[in-house]
């Protein structure tokens, strides 16, 4: 049996309650207080990066900016998948980086980082055992520091050429001890971070694409027109002369719903559609005597094969159409799109 959204949704309203009226209260109470909380942890970095080109954040990004190695993040517990993430986050957004679990580089990863690298210690505390065995060997090699804890006085922000302070005044958790807002404060200035490098070195949406070429981003951004257009014979083609009878005959062999008329050098001089042609039946009677000359949209819109897939369906979705041809830069016809080439190449 195939399990719908209509039969999930049906199913959603009969599960049992299992809280009562007062304990689902307070859980609510309690997910807006997180919220909350997180929020102004957030918040409150802002006021922390001034105008002043001598602020630390100012410090970490030329750091970054200078390194001719990799940026390296590193963390424990659940700063180590803080640190993942910014890692992840700075790779995808142009500066090439890595994550190290601090505990695996006592055990031989140390060797993966080198002295040209820089390394970012996350760290509520700023005394988290595994990152402090490491850091002193890091700045023996000659790698650059940069700390993000919550105390400005703790060890790895004495220890670090830069520091960030991500401190939070209450975790969101009720007893004050998870890590939930340091966490997500922690998060948010490395995404501050990765933003504020993205833009110096002028990383544009091409370079998210290549970074992203199994994504929808980067289909659209990496397709052009020549990748999935109709060429060759699978173009739908007739001279101007020929009759409308043998300009159907030609839609309805390459199954485009439409067909090109082009003069003797192949330039697109006329367009005839499906729609075209259910608007000429209100009309006209008797084709027989009807050329495709008579009845062809002239001058057709045309797109080049090197221009982004993107631009076609841009196109289209201005002029209402779904045919587009295809012509080079002597305006010769080389192909032809229908709206569902760019569906099936997932550019839509």
């Amino acid at each position: 049996m195939v399990y719908t959204l209509e039969m999930s949704l049906t199913h959603a309203k009969t599960l049992p309650t299992v809280l009562d009226a007062t304990a689902a209260r307070r859980a609510l109470a309690l997910a807006r207080s997180t919220l909350q909380i997180e929020a102004d942890a957030v918040i409150g970095l802002k006021d922390r990066i001034s105008d002043n080109p001598n602020d630390p954040f100012a410090g970490a990004i030329g750091l970054l900016l200078a390194c001719t190695g990799r940026v390296v993040v590193s963390g424990i517990g659940k700063s180590g998948h803080i640190a993942r993430k910014i890692a992840s986050t700075l790779a995808s957004t142009g500066t090439p980086a890595l994550f190290v679990h601090a505990a695996e580089a006592s055990h031989g990863d140390l060797g993966m980082i080198t002295a040209s690298d820089v390394l970012i210690a996350i760290s509520n505390s700023g005394e988290a055992g595994e990152l402090l065995a490491i850091v002193p060997i890091i700045k023996r090699m000659g790698a650059h520091l940069i700390a993000m804890t919550g105390n400005d006085a703790s060890s790895l922000a004495r220890l670090a050429h830069v520091h960030l302070n991500v401190g939070v005044s209450q975790e969101a958790c009720p007893l004050n001890l998870a890590p939930t807002a340091s966490t997500t404060a922690a998060l948010a200035m490395g995404d501050a971070l990765a933003v504020a490098l993205l833009d110096a070195r002028g990383f544009g949406e091409e370079d998210f694409a290549r970074s992203h070429p199994g994504g929808s981003i980067g289909r659209r951004l990496l397709t052009h027109v020549r990748d999935v257009m109709r060429s060759g014979d699978a173009i739908p083609t007739v001279t101007a002369e020929v009759s409308l009878s043998a300009a159907l005959l030609e839609i309805t062999r390459k199954g485009i719903a439409m067909t090109a008329v082009v003069d003797e050098q192949r330039h697109p001089i006329g367009v005839f559609t499906d729609g075209d042609l259910r608007r000429l039946i209100e009309h006209v009677q008797d084709f027989t005597k009807l050329t495709i000359a008579d009845v062809m949209h002239a001058g057709p819109r045309t797109i080049g094969p090197d221009q982004l897939a993107v631009e076609a369906v841009e196109m289209m979705e201005r002029y209402r159409i779904n045919q587009l041809l295809v012509a080079d830069a002597q305006g010769m016809l080389v192909g032809a799109l229908h709206i569902h080439d760019l569906t099936r190449a997932k550019v839509i």
